[in-house]
């Protein structure tokens, strides 16, 4: 276990993650409390309610992700990374101010734009600071544990707080995260790329020249659209269930989304010797087909009248699956792209992704609105069936694929060449 945390041994790494861990942390408690708000302003409907708002929030993604990582490269990493934490820090302290519906959309797509040009730009310095293939494969586990911290800690410290205060005071916690990312960014220095010459538009679309031609980045497509359904299903139906299905409280929401990401950080823990053993289509061919089994079978379940606990070990089990599909990808980002290309790569897979996040958000609200929770597993199910024969197809096996030395080798050889 040391010898996965080998990366924090860099000091401007180390504080990166902190800053990563202490901002997503944050999120994390927004998210709860965007379901608590919904709730309060919606009732039943809170999964459109909120469906809606995470539509919102990836078509920002969508949209500004590939751009802004075509502009950033003419503004200092650092001054970019503290001044867009500075604009969600302010976003989130209106938040609680609000008192209808489409006052919620309008900032969360505020913050999301905010979000959409911050995590590429963060993504893409990584590789920067840690040249070192094992290093990097370490960081990211570290980050995908970063996020699973969202889903863990944050619905544990969201409970406590609700114990006490209003959620309102979940947006609190949030922005002093944000603060707290910006000091930390603020306290390192980061390397820098030139400007590129060409144009924005041009700029924009290198990362989808990269998809287009490489079947493993393609491949990428499918499996993110199988944990996405995955994913969806929990964020948008999980307070419906708890709150509507099984007449729980705000505490068990804050638990059930806790569960799922104990489930996702679990993974994440033991990818890094998993990969050093295995290729990383083995391991996300194989966690994408877990998706689909475990989502069928979730939907037989609920159906059948299973209660607290059966969906808390299916979310458990569909955390842990959906960590496995999405950890490995920066690896193949890596591999598949020169050090200058980073950012449009990082960018291109943030976009495509949460288009995928997007498609599956919409259907998570719509079929669970207009059929029920099972229903909406079941139907979701399929599409991640549907990914996962997409993803098979289009990344063949590759017994002679290079080792990770011989990738290794190749990125300090690109490096070099700078």
């Amino acid at each position: 276990m040391l010898a996965d945390m080998a990366a924090l041994s860099t000091v401007t790494y180390r504080r990166l993650f902190l800053a990563q861990v202490v901002a997503l942390a944050g999120t994390g408690l927004t998210t709860v409390a965007l379901g608590l708000l919904a709730y309060d302003l919606a009732g039943a409907d809170a999964g459109v309610v909120l469906a809606g708002v995470f539509a919102v929030r990836m078509a920002a993604n969508v949209l500004v992700a590939p751009i802004a990582a075509a502009v950033a490269d003419r503004v200092p990493r650092r001054v970019l990374l503290v001044s867009l934490d500075s604009v969600r820090c302010a976003v989130v302290l209106v938040l609680p101010w609000v008192g209808a519906v489409w006052q919620v959309v309008a900032l969360v797509g505020v913050l999301q734009v905010a979000s959409a040009a911050f995590t590429p730009a963060y993504q893409a310095v990584i590789p920067l600071v840690l040249p070192d293939e094992r290093d990097y494969t370490r960081a990211l586990s570290l980050s995908r544990l970063a996020y699973d911290l969202e889903g863990v800690l944050s619905p544990v410290l969201a409970a406590g707080l609700l114990a006490v205060v209003g959620f309102s005071w979940l947006f609190v916690g949030t922005a002093l995260g944000f603060l707290l990312s910006a000091a930390l960014a603020l306290s390192v220095r980061l390397p820098d790329t030139a400007p590129g010459s060409a144009p924005v538009l041009a700029r924009t679309l290198v990362g989808i020249r990269h998809y287009l031609r490489a079947p493993r980045l393609r491949a990428q497509l499918g499996l993110n659209l199988g944990a996405a359904a995955a994913g969806a299903m929990v964020l948008v139906n999980t307070v419906v269930l708890v709150r509507a299905g099984f007449g729980l409280g705000q505490v068990s929401v804050s638990v059930a989304l806790g569960v799922f990401g104990a489930g996702s950080a679990t993974a994440a823990l033991l990818l890094p010797r998993v990969l050093d053993r295995r290729p990383e289509r083995v391991v996300m061919v194989r966690a994408c087909g877990a998706l689909v089994v475990l989502m069928t079978a979730g939907a037989v379940l609920l159906w059948a009248g299973g209660g607290w606990w059966v969906l808390l070990v299916l979310w458990f089990a569909i955390g842990t699956a959906c960590s496995a599909v999405l950890t490995p990808v920066g690896r193949l980002l890596r591999a598949a792209a020169a050090p200058a290309d980073l950012p449009a790569v990082f960018a291109a897979q943030y976009a495509l992704s949460h288009a995928c996040w997007l498609v599956t958000y919409l259907l998570a609200g719509l079929l669970g609105g207009a059929l029920s929770p099972a229903a909406a597993l079941g139907c979701l199910a399929l599409v991640a069936l549907l990914g996962l024969a997409h993803g098979t197809r289009t990344w063949p096996g590759e017994p002679a694929d290079e080792s990770i030395v011989d990738r290794d080798h190749r990125w300090r050889s690109a490096m070099a060449r700078r």
